[in-house]
């Protein structure tokens, strides 16, 4: 039997879930307890590999305290011209990086340096450093 791929509409969800729980410095298990469900149950919705129903989103959105718009933010377009999107998306990347730990971690801090040159010279430190690597 061939095994299906998770929607990609899922696995964005997914992440967004993931992304927000980890902001909020919320476990799987303690998550899965404020919904009544197990922490595996929250791992395959963070995976795309199951569906989150919209009651379920819900819940979430209020546990995790954002609008459920928030978990659709920068979600893949659809159709040939992208219907129902009316700017233009993040590459996916943006999102899978955000949603890692040291995403979480580099962006807080990052915006927490209150001098926007300061920001300004890490980013060209980073872009140098970088450029290094590929050559």
């Amino acid at each position: 039997m061939v095994k299906k791929a998770p929607n990609p509409i899922d696995k964005h969800v997914g992440s967004r879930v993931r992304m927000r729980r980890m902001m909020v410095s919320m476990s799987q298990e303690k998550l899965g307890e404020h919904l009544g469900i197990t922490f595996q149950q929250i791992q395959k919705y963070e995976k795309g590999t199951n569906r989150i129903g919209a009651s379920r989103l819900q819940q979430i959105s209020i546990v995790l305290g954002v609008p459920v718009a928030f978990f659709f933010e920068g979600a893949p377009t659809v159709g040939p011209e992208g219907e129902g999107f009316s700017e233009e998306q993040s590459p996916a990347y943006v999102s899978d990086f955000l949603a890692t730990s040291d995403g979480l971690t580099l962006t807080r801090n990052f915006m927490r340096i209150p001098d926007p040159k300061v920001r300004r010279r890490i980013v060209d430190l980073v872009i140098a450093i970088a450029g290094e690597a590929e050559g």
